[in-house]
C-alpha cells in the first residue's frame, strides 16, 4: 500500500507517497505500444490490469419485450462504445434498418468516431460534448430537446443524468436496455495490494464492495474516470485522489502521469 498520508489544507501532501504498484480496473491493452505501458517504464511502475466488470449484450427476444421500435424515433443518444456496439448489434439481429435521418448525439469525439464503423459519418448529423463530459452532452441537447424524439440505450442499471435532464425538461424520449453489466471475480487480483486503484466505472466502484463490503482505503490511492465513476467513489465514502478528464488532463494516463510526476519530484 501507499505510504500513510498526510492532510494538509491544500491537499495530500504529495512527497509522502511512493507509488510502485497499480491496479487497473480495466482488460490489459492489446499492444505492448500502449502508453500504459510507457508510463510503467517511464515511471519504474508496476501495472496490474484486471477489469472489474463485464458487459453482456440482451437478446433479441429480450429487447423485443421492451416493445420499443427504434423506427418511431428521430435521434439517439450514446454515451459509450458499448451503446454503440450493442444498438447495431440489435438493430442488425431484428433486422431494423435505421433511417438515414437519424441524428446522433455523443458524449465524446472518440464515440462519435466511432460511428464510422457502423454509418457513413460524413452523410450523417452526428454531435458531440465539447469537453467530453455529460454536462456538455446536455449542453448540445438542449439546441435539439424540443425538435426530436430521443431514444437512450442503457444498460440494465445505474443513475442516468442524460434522462433525467430529458425528463426534467418534458422531452420526448424512451430508455431502452440493450446490454446488461455483469461484476467479474476480482478475488484473485484483491489478493495482492496495491499503491493504487483506478476505476473508469461505477459499476467497478460496486463490484470492489460487492467483494468486500467492509474495504478500507487507508493509504490506497484512488483515481476515477468520468463524473459519474468520480461521483461513485465519493459516494461511497473513498477518498478520491486523481480524477480525470480534467482541463490540463483529459485522458486517464495524462492524469495518471502528472501525479507521478509531483509525487517523484
Amino acid at each position: 500500500m501507499a505510504k500513510a498520508v498526510r492532510s494538509t489544507s491544500k491537499g495530500t501532501e504529495l512527497k509522502e507517497l511512493k507509488v510502485n504498484t497499480i491496479l487497473i480496473t480495466q482488460p490489459r491493452p492489446d499492444t505492448d505500444k500502449s502508453p500504459y505501458f510507457e508510463l510503467a517504464k517511464k515511471y519504474n511502475i508496476q501495472l496490474e490490469f484486471h477489469p472489474f466488470i463485464r458487459v453482456e449484450g440482451l437478446s433479441g427476444r429480450d429487447f423485443r419485450r421492451q416493445r420499443v421500435d427504434i423506427n418511431e424515433f428521430t435521434a439517439i443518444i450514446f454515451t459509450s462504445r458499448n451503446a454503440v456496439d450493442h444498438f447495431f448489434r440489435i438493430c442488425e439481429e431484428l433486422k431494423v434498418k435505421v433511417s438515414q435521418d437519424m441524428k446522433y448525439f455523443c458524449i465524446t469525439e472518440a464515440v462519435a468516431l466511432y460511428l464510422q464503423k457502423f454509418i457513413l459519418y460524413r452523410k450523417r448529423k452526428v454531435f458531440y460534448s465539447a469537453d467530453g463530459s455529460t454536462d456538455g452532452l446536455i449542453d448540445v441537447i438542449n439546441k435539439h430537446k424540443n425538435n426530436e424524439k430521443f431514444i437512450v440505450p442503457t444498460s440494465d442499471s445505474g443513475k442516468n443524468e442524460v434522462r433525467d435532464f430529458l425528463a426534467k425538461h418534458s422531452a420526448t424520449f424512451a430508455e431502452a436496455t440493450f446490454f446488461k453489466t455483469v461484476s467479474n471475480d476480482i478475488s484473485p487480483v484483491m489478493k495482492s495490494e496495491f499503491d493504487m486503484i483506478v476505476f473508469f466505472s461505477p459499476f467497478s466502484v460496486q463490484t470492489l464492495f460487492e467483494h468486500d463490503p467492509k474495504f478500507k482505503q487507508n493509504g490506497t490511492l484512488i483515481g476515477a474516470f468520468g463524473p459519474t465513476t468520480s461521483r461513485a467513489v465519493e459516494d461511497s465514502g473513498l477518498r478520491l485522489d486523481i480524477k480525470a478528464p480534467a482541463p490540463n488532463t483529459p485522458s486517464m494516463i495524462s492524469a495518471l502521469e502528472r501525479y507521478l510526476q509531483e509525487i517523484k519530484k
